[in-house]
């Protein structure tokens, strides 16, 4: 029985050598230049970067990976398992847009990781050298570029003695309500979490089969838990054949996913409900009848909200090129838990539910059943007791795939991974997620220091951001904050900042008055104040995940790249 990846990748390399484990779209197209790795190619760049670590005296040491997005990456990582390394994936600083986000992100994972060698490709390693002046925290850390490491190097490497307890990776969490804390994944963490995704998602050996082994698409970040765990490392776990491209091709083009699931025919491919949104606004008549994507059966939706509106209206538009509705996959996850807590069933078309049973875009979307040796429960966050069936509270999880805790914060790993719950054996992990169970579906409904109390009646912000962002096509999808403040007389009181096309300031008063009635009309709920602003300008995780704390900080201290003047109510 494989103990880690690492085993795993040996015994594919051995008795698949020649099988493509990963491709490259350079440039996002399948008929542009493509990169491909075979398990054999891969087993020997892993054990050259595993020996070069290993010859330092890095094991149990932390490395932090800085690659744009490719196949060096997942040799840098794989080299980091395959050494005893504990890898630490990080978001390499590049344009200036990113830099100062990206370098500030940087310098705590080096110093919260006590990161001893940074890994990254060729770019980014000579870039480092020149920004020493400005990062301190370089200071004796050995940079190398995984290309630079010679393939004769993989003699030396010696096979790492790993348990189940052995530290895998520290996957940084985005920081959607806090500063990045390092989750502390384990080989067997890994392991049990990919078993659930392939039992969850019906990666069976006959679907393997009958896919001829090419079984995912994926255009997500691999230094984020959905787009590592899943694709990458599933791949991986089963000696499957992957097609990657970078986010930011698909952010540029959102065709080209689509294009490349019509072209590798995948089994599965997903990402969050935004990208699903993307490809609705950037669809026409000539990309339909251009698509198969009949191939499709697992089209997950996770990471933020899933949206009924999304998934009825993506599928009527893609239905002519083969797009099933019981394709969509909502799915519930986080970095805590490895990754995957829940998940919908192959075949079957998501769960929607409202007030009165009806499946309207209103409707709040299930996102599937525990996966087996997964225990999740909806518990009352103050009270500590579990709540009877269809009552909101915070969720709560147990199982092999949940994390040791954090990085050197037993602080935080107390209060997050030992809780306990009457009648129920050992410790859960408080996932800081509101949410119900009807019927064993997960319904997630909100964050819980997102929640907003107005009047003494609670609103969930992301719905406040999906009213706003339906009432008029100027509004960027993904790209609205809800948040409230305290003007010191009426108590709390609602605000939305939301990113507009630039072309769009001359209507912002019409777009305000819009937004205004929406959430009138959903919520009843008068807006304080709206404000419109600057595309990639609203603060971001990693991941892509609104930060409504630091969205709201920006406009209290009137940092917000303002188009137009705020209206205020």
């Amino acid at each position: 029985m494989a103990r880690s990846l690492v085993d795993l990748l040996t015994t594919h390399a051995t008795h698949q050598p020649d099988r493509t484990a990963y491709r490259y779209l350079v440039t996002g197209d399948p008929d542009g230049e493509i990169q491909e790795i075979s398990y054999a190619r891969l087993a020997t760049r892993s054990r050259a970067v595993a020996a070069w670590l290993q010859e330092r005296g890095l094991a149990g040491s932390r490395a932090m990976l800085l690659h744009p997005p490719g196949l060096e990456f997942v040799c840098g990582y794989l080299g980091c398992l395959s050494a005893g390394v504990v890898a630490v994936p990080g978001v390499p600083p590049q344009g200036r847009a990113q830099n100062h986000r990206a370098l500030t992100r940087m310098k705590r994972l080096i110093a919260d990781a006590d990161a001893k060698v940074i890994l990254g490709g060729r770019e980014v390693i000579a870039a480092l050298g020149t920004m020493t002046e400005h990062l301190p925290e370089l200071a004796g850390i050995t940079c190398v570029a995984t290309e630079d490491i010679a393939d004769d190097t993989a003699a030396a490497w010696r096979e790492p003695d790993l348990t189940a307890d052995s530290v895998a990776f520290l996957q940084y969490t985005s920081g959607s309500t806090s500063a990045p804390k390092g989750v502390v994944v384990t080989h067997g963490n890994l392991l049990d979490n990919e078993r659930v995704i392939t039992e969850r998602m019906g990666h069976t050996p006959e679907v393997i089969e009958e896919y001829g082994h090419e079984l995912i698409v994926s255009w997500l970040p691999v230094y984020h838990d959905m787009g590592l765990i899943g694709p990458v490392l599933n791949t991986v776990y089963l000696g499957l054949t992957t097609t990657l491209f970078s986010p930011l091709h698909f952010l540029q083009r959102p065709d080209r996913w689509l294009r490349a699931v019509s072209h590798y025919r995948p089994h599965t491919s997903g990402g969050p409900n935004f990208a699903y949104e993307l490809c609705l606004r950037h669809a026409t008549p000539e990309l339909v009848d251009d698509l198969d994507l009949s191939s499709w059966k697992v089209a997950f939706n996770g990471a933020e909200p899933v949206r009924a509106a999304t998934l009825r209206r993506f599928t009527e538009t893609f239905a002519p090129a083969g797009f099933r509705r019981d394709a969509f996959y909502p799915c519930y996850g986080l970095a805590e838990a490895t990754v995957m807590v829940t998940g919908g069933t192959v075949g079957q078309p998501p769960v929607l539910l409202d007030a009165d049973g009806d499946t309207t875009d209103a409707a709040a979307v299930g996102c599937g059943k525990p996966g087996e040796g997964v225990t999740v429960v909806v518990a009352d966050p103050e009270r500590r007791q579990e709540l009877p069936e269809g009552e909101a509270g915070e969720i709560w999880v147990r199982g092999a795939s949940v994390a040791k805790g954090y990085w050197r914060n037993a602080l935080a790993t107390r209060e997050s991974f030992r809780a306990t719950l009457p009648g129920h054996e050992g410790r859960f992990l408080r996932t800081g997620d509101l949410g119900f169970l009807r019927g064993g579906e997960l319904f997630v409904t909100g964050r819980l220091k997102d929640l907003m109390v107005i009047d003494g009646r609670n609103h969930y912000p992301q719905d406040l951001e999906l009213a706003a962002e339906m009432s008029h096509p100027a509004l960027r999808p993904g790209c609205t904050a809800a948040f409230s403040v305290d003007n010191g007389v009426e108590g709390e009181l609602p605000v939305l900042v939301a990113e507009v096309a630039p072309d769009a300031a001359g209507e912002a008063e019409k777009i305000t008055d819009l937004i205004r009635a929406a959430i009138g009309d959903a919520h009843g709920l008068p807006v304080h104040d709206v404000v419109l602003v600057q595309p990639g300008t609203i603060p971001k995780t990693s991941s892509g995940k609104i930060q409504r704390r630091a969205s709201r900080a920006a406009y209290l201290d009137g940092s917000l790249s303002v188009i137009g003047a705020p209206a205020h109510g």
